[in-house]
C-alpha cells in the first residue's frame, strides 16, 4: 500500500489503516482506481466517514448521506433510486461503483487510533532503542530463540538467509524470521543481547542493561525450558546462591539445561574442577 500510495503526511497514514481494515476496500478497489490515476489517496473511499462527509461536501441531503454511509459499510450498496440522486449531485460514476464494491468500511477515528500509536512506537524506537527492543522483544517475540541471538550478528543473518532458502518454511520459522529481522537491525545500531545469566535473568521477561547497551533474555527464550520452569529457577536463587555442584544438583535438576546456555557457565565449569 505504500508503495503505491506514497504517503506524505499523517492523515495519509490514516487513509492506509483504513485501506488496510476494510474489506474490498483497497484490492480490486481503491487500489486500482489509484493506479490508473482515477483519484488519488487523498480522495479514495478509505473509511466509513469519507462517504458522508463527501456526499454532505457535495451537496446531498445529510441524513440521506448517512443512510448511504451506512448501508455501503454494512454490505447493503446503494439502491438504484439513490444512485440517481447521488448521479444529479455530480457524484463521480467511480465514487459510486467503488461503494457498490465495498463490504465493510473501518471508522477514521479507530484508523486515527491505530497510527497515533504507531507514531508513539516509532518515536521510543528511534530515541529509546533499548527500551523499545526490551518491550518488544518481552511482549512480542514468543519466538525469540538464545541459542541464535546471542551468537551475534554474523549467526542472526545466517539463521535468516537459511529461512529465505527454504520452499515452504514453517509457521515456526515465519515467527523466528520476524524475531531475527529486529534482532539483525539491534545489532546493526550497535546494541548486543546478552547471554541468559543464571543470577540476572528473569522469568520471561527482558532486561535493559543500559550500561552495555545491550538486552539480556529471561530463561524461556532457552529451547525446551517452560515457564514454570523459568520461575523455579527464579524463586530458588533467592534463597541464596548455590554453594555446590552436589547442592546445584539436588536443589534443582533443570538447572543443568540453564548452565550449557548460560554466560556463567565458565564459572561453574570452573567451580566443578575446585570442588571435585
Amino acid at each position: 500500500m505504500i508503495d503505491d500510495t506514497h504517503p506524505k503526511c499523517f492523515s495519509d497514514l490514516v487513509r492506509i489503516s483504513g485501506f488496510s481494515h476494510g474489506t474490498n476496500v483497497w484490492l480490486g478497489n481503491a487500489q486500482d482506481l489509484i493506479k490508473a490515476g482515477t483519484c488519488t489517496l487523498q480522495n479514495a473511499i478509505s473509511a466509513r466517514d469519507d462517504i458522508m462527509m463527501y456526499l454532505i461536501h457535495k451537496g446531498v441531503d445529510p441524513l440521506l448521506a448517512f443512510k448511504t454511509m451506512e448501508n455501503v459499510r454494512k454490505n447493503r450498496g446503494i439502491a438504484p433510486d439513490v444512485v440517481e440522486i447521488l448521479k444529479k449531485a455530480s457524484i463521480p460514476d467511480w465514487y459510486i461503483e467503488s461503494c457498490q464494491k465495498i463490504e465493510y468500511l473501518f471508522p477514521r477515528a479507530h484508523a486515527t487510533a491505530y497510527v497515533m500509536m504507531a507514531y508513539r512506537i516509532a518515536f521510543c524506537k528511534v530515541h529509546y532503542p533499548l527500551a523499545y527492543y526490551t518491550a518488544y522483544f518481552s511482549i512480542r517475540a514468543a519466538a525469540f530463540d538464545s541459542d541464535i541471538i546471542t551468537r551475534g550478528k554474523d549467526a542472526v543473518k545466517q539463521k535468516m538467509e537459511e529461512i529465505e532458502a527454504m520452499d515452504s518454511p514453517s509457521d515456526a520459522d515465519n515467527a523466528l524470521y520476524v524475531v531475527l529481522q529486529l534482532a539483525w537491525e539491534m545489532y546493526l545500531r550497535g546494541f548486543k543481547v546478552k547471554k541468559v545469566d543464571l543470577y540476572k535473568s528473569g522469568a520471561n521477561r527482558f532486561q535493559m542493561v543500559t550500561e552495555e547497551n545491550a538486552v539480556l533474555p529471561p530463561f524461556t527464550t532457552l529451547n525446551g525450558l517452560g515457564a514454570v520452569d523459568a520461575k523455579a529457577i527464579v524463586e530458588k536463587r533467592t534463597e541464596g546462591p548455590f554453594l555446590s555442584i552436589e547442592n546445584l544438583k539436588k536443589e534443582l535438576v533443570l538447572i543443568k539445561k540453564v548452565l550449557k546456555h548460560c554466560v556463567c557457565m565458565a564459572v561453574w565449569m570452573a567451580w566443578m574442577k575446585v570442588t571435585r
